[in-house]
């Protein structure tokens, strides 16, 4: 029963952000998936975007608590639960903070003129997109060592790579034409590998097997 917890807690929060993420995007008029960030729409001044803040939230809560359960169902290894605690709380946690402290209207990225929130969301973010791909790979690393099935082992070094490949991207100019894209296909690698794990644990017999 408790792994169908863990397992269950790992697949709202993913389910949760892209049902946010969508939702946003859908509820303002002109507003692109393809050029703006995820955060504009739920920023300072948009309509009801309290809403929105909830649901990430929400979905925060579950990925941080599905962080710091999921490595009972790993063999034990420091990598596994170094990668999958620091996941908890840049991801997990990572999202809460972003849905509490919104960016300015537009999620402008002139550090010049940021509000306190602005600051706050943007450093969680640089921190969130900077290190959770490396968390991946060293749950992905640990995992081969501790003979964790080749298809979790590849699927989490794999999602790992492409997330940190769009990161290099995005930050490479932040203020491009497909910010908007790039940051989706992070968040959808790392996304996927939340919904992976959560059904390979599903399928564990015992915890630390």
């Amino acid at each position: 029963m408790k792994k169908m917890i863990v397992s269950s807690l790992g697949i709202l929060g993913a389910l949760l952000f892209i049902v946010s993420s969508i939702l946003g995007g859908l509820w303002i008029e002109g507003y692109s998936f393809v050029h703006q960030y995820i955060s504009e729409s739920f920023a300072t001044g948009v309509p009801d975007a309290e809403y929105l803040r909830y649901l990430y939230m929400a979905s925060g809560a579950s990925l941080l608590l599905f962080g710091c359960t999921a490595p009972s169902y790993f063999p034990k290894s420091k990598g596994i639960v170094v990668g999958f605690f620091t996941f908890a709380l840049l991801y997990g946690f990572g999202n809460i903070v972003v849905a509490l402290f919104p960016c300015d209207f537009g999620c402008p990225t002139d550090i010049e003129t940021a509000s306190l929130a602005q600051f706050v969301h943007n450093t969680s973010a640089l921190l969130t997109y900077s290190l959770v791909p490396f968390c991946l790979l060293g749950i992905g690393f640990s995992a081969k060592k501790g003979n964790v099935r080749p298809g979790f082992v590849k699927m989490a070094t794999g999602c790992g790579i492409l997330a940190l490949i769009f990161v290099v991207v995005l930050f490479g100019n932040p203020q491009g034409r497909f910010v908007g894209l790039f940051q989706r296909v992070i968040e959808g690698s790392i996304l996927f590998w939340v919904i992976y794990t959560s059904l390979y644990i599903s399928k564990t017999t015992t915890a630390n097997n």
